[in-house]
């Protein structure tokens, strides 16, 4: 018989795959990082939602008063700036300032929270350089 040990083994006995799928699934922390019980909650306050989603309002407001003033090229033209500058990035496990995105909003020369209290140094999203790289490229 030319097949191999292994072969028979695998069409005699089943194996299942292993996926994140099923009763007893595990929390791939190399992947997903650590689970937070506050992100699976609704927002306890009415106004945490609304900041939470003010920059995406306030680009919406900006586009609709951009449409209103110079036309429908203005913002489409705006849009695909946004969208071409949120394509370059670093390496999936350095930090990306996005300068050219708070250039094109005008936020570059405003001081924000973030600005102080997110400093990258001290982030805990630290990762495996090359498990990252090959997770962002469909690898694994």
């Amino acid at each position: 018989n030319s097949r191999g040990a292994a072969s028979l083994l695998k069409d005699s006995i089943p194996i299942p795959e292993f996926s994140s799928s099923g009763p007893f699934e595990g929390h791939d922390l190399l992947r997903r990082g650590f689970t937070s019980v506050k992100s699976e909650l609704l927002p306890c306050h009415p106004l945490e939602l609304s900041e939470k989603n003010f920059q995406l309002n306030q680009d919406k407001t900006n586009f609709a008063t951009l449409r209103n003033i110079q036309g429908l090229h203005a913002p489409l033209k705006l849009q695909m700036e946004f969208r071409a500058v949120k394509q370059v990035q670093r390496l999936p496990f350095l930090h990306s300032s996005n300068i050219a995105l708070d250039t094109l909003r005008g936020n570059d020369e405003c001081i924000s929270f973030e600005d102080i209290l997110n400093d990258p140094s001290q982030s805990e999203v630290m990762g495996e350089p090359h498990m990252m790289m090959e997770y962002k490229l469909g690898l694994l």
